[in-house]
């Protein structure tokens, strides 16, 4: 049972299938295995979704599987409703279920196609290819006349003249349409704003579900899925905008939803989707500093990993003491690093959050342009992607100059390989320049007030405070180099360590400070 517009639930398609079904059983005594029902309701035949991603797609495996016995009967309203593909296709689907011993009943006509009677009467063949076809031309008609129509309403409604409802792609969760305009869902709009502030807190997608959860907040009014949250925050509807791609051509609507985002509010959740890694799994105590693929060792190179010891005592008050939350390096375990053992992550921590609390530190950090870094990453990616599009069109025009006598192998393969780093350098720049705007938007002032406002809650332990620092860090830093004996082993005074901090203003600061976590000196680093 089949049909390609939901809204058909409602009306006779259903009942008529299934009629057709029993009143067929019944005129040839077989009974209808109503347990195995295959019902593709809303998937289209033409694009093959009921293939795909439906029911008949779970019978042709069966069906190959052997688990689909010989001498069944497959019960269809008309060919047509097995498949609209092309032909060839539509016609190897059938032959595959009648290879198998399997006898398709088309039940509006009375016609039986089996291996049997094909070879008794093979005209039918010719005749199950022709309405195939009549039924492939009908839907590709269809297909073109209702994109031509979506693609009108979409050229419209961007130059201002058509406002209406244009059905086409799955709509935001949080929004209804009443007849005559969209209407948010308060529930579902309180569970996105909470989704959205935890990410930008730090939180990863699973806690944030459980939260909801734990909150009786949902995003679907369905069972949680951590996979709802990546997706939304990639959702441009929450700033008003819908997306449509017709026949490769993407259409880009502003100002079709309500919109619960501004600008801004995109841009900085963007630049928080973009940190690098920076959602691992955490222990009791949530890391700042690991995890994030930002914090290296000093000495050779590697990543540095935080590691809790969870099952050792604890201070009377709760907290994981000092000695248990600890650093190293990722190579230390196979003798890749010349200065072995952990340290704990504690001073480290104490001596950063120290540091940019103070106003004039974060100003030093990120020098007189914090867009500088952004922008130069900018200009240098768009300077390849111009010297990737220059290649490409040469080698395009030399592949054409040999199409007569056919492309060779490595032209082709050559053409993979730039429209591949095409690809990757034009994401770079979407990134980058959602990084630019975010920079050039987001004012220093204040943000020493946030560091001081979290240094309690950090030092206590407390979670929200450390997920929220932990994004901190991961928006104000490239890169922090530990060196966890001093940045010269033998000339650091005993009891101090050094720490490099790289932040995305382009500016180093190296910062020595007490194994207590003190700050000793700072000084700018080339």
């Amino acid at each position: 049972m089949r049909f390609s517009d939901p809204r058909q639930a409602s009306g006779h398609s259903s009942e008529r299938q299934a009629a057709y079904a029993a009143k067929w059983a019944a005129e040839h005594s077989l009974q209808l295995d109503e347990s195995l029902s295959l019902r593709d309701e809303g998937l289209s035949a033409y694009h093959q979704r009921h293939v795909k991603s439906g029911a008949l797609g779970v019978f042709l495996a069966a069906v190959e599987q052997g688990r689909i016995p010989p001498g069944s009967v497959l019960v269809v309203e008309g060919l047509d409703r097995l498949s609209r593909a092309e032909p060839i296709q539509a016609q190897a689907q059938l032959a595959q279920i009648v290879n198998a011993g399997i006898t398709v009943v088309t039940a509006s006509d009375g016609k039986a196609y089996s291996r049997e009677h094909l070879k008794a009467n093979p005209m039918d063949l010719v005749y199950s290819l022709l309405v195939m076809i009549r039924a492939h031309e009908e839907s590709d008609t269809k297909s073109k006349r209702v994109t031509a129509s979506i693609r009108r309403q979409c050229q419209a409604w961007m130059a201002g003249t058509y406002r209406g409802l244009i059905r086409n792609g799955k709509d935001p969760v949080w929004l209804r349409w009443d007849g005559e305009a969209w209407q948010l869902i308060p529930e579902r709009v309180a569970a996105v704003r909470e989704a959205l502030a935890l990410y930008q807190r730090g939180y990863g997608a699973s806690r944030i579900i459980d939260v909801l959860t734990e909150k009786k907040l949902s995003l679907t009014g369905r069972g949680p899925q951590a996979l709802q949250i990546y997706r939304l925050i990639k959702q441009r509807a929450l700033i008003g905008e819908k997306e449509l791609t017709l026949d490769g051509e993407e259409y880009r609507l502003e100002g079709y939803y309500p919109a619960l985002l501004t600008p801004v509010e995109w841009d900085a959740l963007q630049a928080t989707a973009g940190g690098r890694g920076r959602r691992k799994a955490f222990g009791a105590v949530p890391h700042m500093l690991t995890g994030m693929g930002i914090t290296t060792c000093g000495y050779c190179g590697r990543a540095m990993v935080g590691q809790n010891n969870g099952l050792k005592p604890r201070m009377p008050d709760g907290r994981m003491r000092d000695g248990y939350r600890r650093l190293h390096c990722t190579s230390t375990s196979h003798g890749g690093c010349e200065v072995e053992g952990s340290v704990s992550v504690a001073p480290f921590e104490r001596a950063l959050m120290t540091y940019c609390s103070d106003v004039i530190n974060l100003q030093a950090l990120y020098g007189s342009d914090r867009a500088a870094l952004p922008r130069a990453e900018l200009a240098k990616l768009r300077t390849e992607l111009a010297d990737i599009e220059a290649k490409l069109e040469k080698l395009t025009d030399a592949m054409l100059a040999t199409a007569g006598e056919g492309v060779p192998l490595t032209f082709a393969r050559r053409a993979r390989e730039l429209e591949e780093q095409q690809q990757r350098v034009t994401a770079a720049i979407a990134a980058t320049e959602r990084e630019l705007a975010h920079s050039v938007r987001t004012d220093t002032a204040g943000a020493d007030q946030v560091w001081r406002s979290l240094v309690e809650g950090v030092e206590a332990q407390d979670t929200d405070a450390r997920l929220q620092a932990r994004q901190l860090v991961a928006d104000t830093f490239e890169r922090i180099v530990i060196y966890h004996r001093g940045m010269r082993p033998d000339d650091t005074p005993k009891g101090q360590m050094d720490m490099v901090l790289l932040a995305k203003g382009g500016v180093a600061r190296l910062l020595r400070i007490t194994n207590g976590g003190e700050l000793v000196t700072a000084e700018t680093v080339g």
